[in-house]
């Protein structure tokens, strides 16, 4: 082994501690472990260790308290954050105090291996002041802990400390603003505004002025200057909602400030310096938009520097339970009263699709507070409601697959008027179709893809492709 350095490692669980000193070991490096903090404190005083591995709570202290007095003594010291706490904040403030990453168990040893290697490899962090701590502890806009969410989690947290552009994408319902807002809120702009604007939500002659404002007189009924929202969130975040509904007049304008860092209000003749975060978000497919000229390449590219892509509720059913909890809670706070959802009610809930993602699934509990006077909340009453619910929004219940598809399909045509779809239209159906399939594959057999191959009848080649190519997340042991 070429591997080099000294690994220490902090975890109350002893048997975590043998597993991660026999990867580790096998790896080519040296380990110590510990169960307690102040150990792995008094080790890091005597300047021994060339990498730390914390989990974040232990019975004499907490790993994230220590991230900051250890980068103060050792600034040139990497650590790793690992925890069963899995939500966004624990994310967050790894991030925010200094940690090389975070990790939410359970997770890949190979993984771990992978981030020490990259840990040992990179240059030497730089001194760094202690974060601000002026965050709420739970207050989270994202809920939930299924691993699709701790990917968006740990992609959060990476990005809480840059003025990079993000593109959110995601069905609708699936929480895209709450993303745009945990960005702004615990980054480094969170003492600026943060301005919202619905492109789909305008007539598409006022975007223009919507967004760059416009001077007294710029056209018929401009009777005084109106400031945009460029102008508005001057300094913070402009979140651009449902950026594939913007019109190619806009578009132009909007990749010209993007390019140049400058705008002019629209009938203005002086160009005005712009410092703003620029966050997007679409439920449509831009790409398809772009092969039907109905959305700018280049500006495709200018906005998907980072891209965060949410998943539906029906990739994360086990988060249900989770969302209720949080949706009964706030309700509580307008005076709805709670109920008690039976573990076959939420067998229902698991079960079903949510075409309406996060936001219908909020709906449904709100309602089921409201409407009716039973305590407990069963299955039966579950499915009543749900069968209301397709009716409501023109689904049929008792659909197989094939009828679901065909559905989706002739709406899908029917959008496209007397025109075709773009070229390659079996290769994005497919995808659509293998992605969830595999998703939900690997969940069902915990991440094991050789059980996962044989449930689909693939190789474990072909299935290792089909992961790469369609860049779907692998977590042992996940469910």
């Amino acid at each position: 082994m070429n591997n080099s350095g000294t690994i220490l490692i902090a975890d109350d669980d002893s048997g975590i501690r043998t597993v991660l000193n026999q990867a580790l070991g096998r790896a080519g490096y040296s380990v110590r472990t510990t169960g307690n903090a102040a150990t792995l404190w008094q080790w890091v005083s005597d300047g021994e260790g060339d990498l730390v591995i914390t989990d974040v709570v232990m019975p004499d202290g907490n790993g994230l308290d220590l991230i900051p007095r250890i980068r103060q003594i050792r600034p040139e010291l990497r650590i790793i954050v690992m925890s069963a706490h899995k939500t966004l904040m624990t994310a967050v403030r790894a991030a925010e105090r200094g940690a090389f990453e975070y990790l939410p168990k359970p997770f890949d040893l190979n993984e771990l291996v992978s981030i020490v290697k990259r840990a040992f490899e990179a240059p030497a962090p730089a001194a760094s002041a202690p974060a601000e701590d002026g965050m709420p502890e739970e207050n989270l806009p994202l809920i939930g802990r299924s691993p699709p969410m701790q990917d968006i989690y740990r992609t959060l947290a990476r990005l809480m400390g840059t003025n990079l552009t993000v593109l959110v994408t995601g069905e609708s319902g699936t929480g895209k603003e709450l993303v745009a807002r945990a960005l702004h809120d615990y980054g480094k702009r969170r003492n600026r505004p943060f301005v919202a604007i619905n492109m789909a939500a305008i007539p598409r002659e006022l975007i223009e002025s919507e967004l760059f404002g416009h001077e007294r007189g710029a056209f018929t009924g401009a009777t005084q200057r109106h400031t945009g929202r460029f102008e508005q969130a001057e300094g913070g975040t402009l979140f651009l909602d449902e950026i594939g509904d913007m019109p190619p007049e806009a578009q132009t304008r909007l990749l010209r400030v993007l390019q140049e860092g400058e705008y002019t209000t629209v009938g203005g003749r002086t160009a005005i310096a712009t410092n703003v975060r620029i966050i997007a978000a679409t439920h449509r497919d831009l790409r398809r938009l772009i092969q039907q000229g109905l959305f700018r390449e280049d500006l495709y590219f200018r906005l998907n520097v980072v891209p965060i892509r949410l998943p539906p509720l029906r990739e994360r059913v086990e988060d249900i339970p989770e969302l209720i909890r949080a949706f009964q809670a706030r309700g509580a706070e307008e005076g709805i009263p709670w109920k008690v959802i039976d573990a076959s009610a939420i067998e229902r809930l698991k079960a079903y699709s949510w075409p309406g993602n996060v936001r219908e699934l909020e709906n449904l509990v709100r309602r089921l507070g409201v409407l009716y006077s039973q305590e407990v909340i069963n299955g039966d009453l579950i499915d009543v409601e749900l069968a209301d619910a397709a009716v409501r929004s023109g689904g049929q219940t008792g659909d197989g697959l094939s009828q679901t598809v065909e559905r989706h399909l002739k709406a899908y045509f029917a959008a496209h008027g007397e025109g075709l779809p773009a070229a390659g239209l079996y290769d994005r159906i497919v995808r659509e179709v293998e992605r969830p399939l595999i998703i939900l594959t690997l969940q069902a057999t915990r991440g094991n893809q050789v059980r996962a191959a044989r449930v689909l009848g693939v190789n474990r080649n072909t299935l290792r492709k089909k992961i790469s190519d369609l860049n779907i997340p692998v977590v042992r042991g996940g469910k």
